[in-house]
C-alpha cells in the first residue's frame, strides 16, 4: 500500500522525468538578445562617436536625439497602434542597461522618457490623452517628469507648486528643480497641489506643453557627471491648462508619482549595472594590454582580484534588476515591488561607484586622464546614490517593510 510519502516521492520523480527546467534568470530570449545586440551595434557603429563630445559640450547632439527616435528607443513600450515599438518593460530595462555600458547620459535620457513619461501616460492616461500624446512622444517629442522642487525632494508632500481651479481649467504656479530632459522637453508631467481639496497632500499631475505661455526653462545646471543629460529649473508662472490635461483622478498625483519613482528606481538600477559593466570592460581590456615588470598586469593579483570581486557584484546586481523587471512584466502590482526596487537601486549604485573606482585605479594615471573614458564612468556613477531616491531614503523604505511601524 502506497503511503503519502511514497506518493510525494513518485510525484517528484515524475516531474523530473518530464524534464521541466527553470530558465536561468539572466538568460535572454533570442528576441531579447537580438534587441540587446542591436543597441550594442548602434553604439559601436555611430552613437559611440558622440559620447565624448556630448560630455564635453554638456548636451546631447541633435543627431543623437534624432537617432534615438529613429531607432525606436523613445517609444519602446508604446503600442504599435500608437506609433511605438510595442515591446516589453523588460526590454526597456535591457535598453537602459545596454546603453549605459557606453554612455549613462544617453541612457538616462531614454530612461526618463520611457519609464517616467510614456509608461505613466499609458497606465494612468485617458484614451484621449494616450491617442493625442503617445504617437508624438514615440516619434518626435521629448518628455520630462517635473516633480522635484528646491524644498521638496525626498518629501514630495512638501511641494509648493499649486494648481488653482479657474473656470473649466487650472492655473499652475511654482518652480521645479533638477528636472531631467528639461532643455529638450516638449511635454512636462507636472505635480501640483490642489488647494481646493481638503486633504493636505492632495495633488495631481498635469500634462503641460513646454511651449505654453508662462513656462520657462533655465540654463542646464553644471554637474559633476551625466553632463550631457540636461538638468534644469522649470518655472510655471500663471500657466493655464484645461481640466482635460489632468492625468488620472483628481488628487491621485502622489500615488502616480510613487508608481513612477518605483519604476524609475528599477531603471536607475539598470543604468548603474550597465555603467559598472562598461567601466570594468575597459579596465579588463587595458589590464590585458598593459605590461609592467616584463608581464601583463592582468597576471598580478593586485589587479585581477579587485576586478574579479567587482565583476561578481555586477552579476549580482544584474540578477536583482532582471528579477524585478520580470516581475513587473508578469503583472506584479507595483506596491509589492517598492522595497525590491529600492534595494536594487541601493545595491546597483554601490556596485557602480565601486566598479568605476576600481577601473580608474586599474588604469593608474591613464585612468585619471580623460582620453581613456573611465574617469567619465567614475563621475557618472556618483549620481546613482542621489537621484530618484537617495541611498538613505532607500534604506528607510527597505527598513519600513520589516521594522515595527512605531519606530520607522
Amino acid at each position: 500500500m502506497e503511503t503519502d510519502m511514497d506518493s510525494a516521492v513518485r510525484a517528484v520523480k515524475d516531474v523530473s522525468r518530464e524534464g521541466r527546467k527553470v530558465a536561468p534568470l539572466s538568460q535572454l530570449t533570442d528576441d531579447e538578445l537580438e534587441f540587446q545586440n542591436k543597441i550594442v551595434a548602434l553604439f559601436e557603429r555611430s552613437l559611440g562617436d558622440h559620447v565624448q563630445s556630448c560630455d564635453q559640450n554638456a548636451q546631447l547632439d541633435s543627431d543623437v536625439i534624432d537617432c534615438l527616435f529613429e531607432c525606436g528607443l523613445m517609444g519602446i513600450e508604446v503600442p504599435r497602434a500608437l506609433a511605438g515599438q510595442g515591446e516589453s518593460f523588460f526590454k526597456s530595462i535591457l535598453a537602459i542597461e545596454s546603453m549605459s555600458r557606453f554612455d549613462p547620459s544617453m541612457a538616462v535620457f531614454v530612461h526618463v522618457h520611457n519609464l517616467l513619461v510614456n509608461n505613466v501616460i499609458a497606465k494612468f492616461g485617458s484614451s484621449e490623452q494616450k491617442e493625442a500624446l503617445l504617437p508624438a512622444l514615440a516619434s518626435q517629442i521629448v518628455g520630462a517628469f517635473a516633480v522635484t522642487e528646491p524644498e521638496a525632494g525626498s518629501d514630495l508632500g512638501a511641494i509648493g507648486t499649486v494648481a488653482e481651479e479657474r473656470g473649466d481649467g487650472y492655473v499652475i504656479n511654482g518652480r521645479k528643480r533638477w528636472i531631467t530632459n528639461a532643455r529638450e522637453a516638449g511635454l512636462f508631467l507636472v505635480l501640483a497641489r490642489l488647494p481646493s481639496r481638503a486633504a493636505r497632500h492632495a495633488a495631481s499631475i498635469f500634462l503641460v506643453d513646454a511651449r505654453a505661455p508662462g513656462v520657462s526653462v533655465s540654463e542646464p545646471i553644471a554637474k559633476m557627471g551625466v553632463r550631457a543629460s540636461s538638468t534644469c529649473e522649470v518655472n510655471f508662472d500663471n500657466v493655464t491648462v484645461s481640466s482635460a490635461s489632468m492625468l488620472g483622478a483628481p488628487g491621485a498625483g502622489l500615488d502616480i508619482s510613487n508608481y513612477a519613482l518605483a519604476m524609475g528606481r528599477i531603471g536607475i538600477a539598470a543604468q548603474m549595472t550597465g555603467l559598472a559593466q562598461g567601466a570594468l570592460e575597459r579596465a579588463v581590456a587595458y589590464a590585458g594590454e598593459r605590461k609592467q615588470f616584463g608581464d601583463s598586469i592582468a597576471r598580478f593579483q593586485g589587479v585581477s582580484f579587485p576586478l574579479a570581486r567587482a565583476m561578481t557584484e555586477v552579476r549580482a546586481s544584474r540578477l536583482m534588476v532582471y528579477d524585478i523587471a520580470r516581475k513587473v512584466e508578469a503583472g506584479t502590482p507595483f506596491f509589492r515591488l517598492v522595497t525590491e526596487a529600492s534595494g536594487a537601486k541601493l545595491f546597483a549604485s554601490h556596485v557602480a561607484e565601486t566598479a568605476a573606482s576600481i577601473a580608474v585605479e586599474t588604469l593608474g594615471g591613464n585612468g585619471y586622464a580623460c582620453d581613456y573614458g573611465v574617469e567619465k564612468f567614475y563621475r557618472d556613477a556618483k549620481v546613482g546614490k542621489i537621484y530618484e531616491g537617495t541611498s538613505n531614503i532607500l534604506l528607510r523604505t527597505i527598513a519600513s517593510e520589516f521594522m515595527p511601524k512605531s519606530v520607522v
